[in-house]
């Protein structure tokens, strides 16, 4: 959800710096989105782990009854 609002909040600043003609801005926004999809990368990655662990665990549980 973070690298939602970093995406939402860097669409965001390259439009104002579009408009107001602000490079600096753009690049900012450039920046805050290409955060924003690298924590969302990362989340999915985490949660694929945890889903891989626990899957792992419950197989582990059931061949041990």
């Amino acid at each position: 959800m973070a690298g939602e609002v970093d995406q939402m909040k860097g669409r965001m600043k390259q439009a104002a710096g579009d408009l107001t003609d602000d490079d600096k801005l753009k690049a900012e926004g450039k920046a805050d989105e290409a955060g924003g999809k690298i924590k969302d990368a990362v989340d999915d990655a985490i949660e694929n782990v945890k889903e891989g662990a626990q899957k792992a665990m419950d197989a582990a549980r059931s061949a041990t009854r």
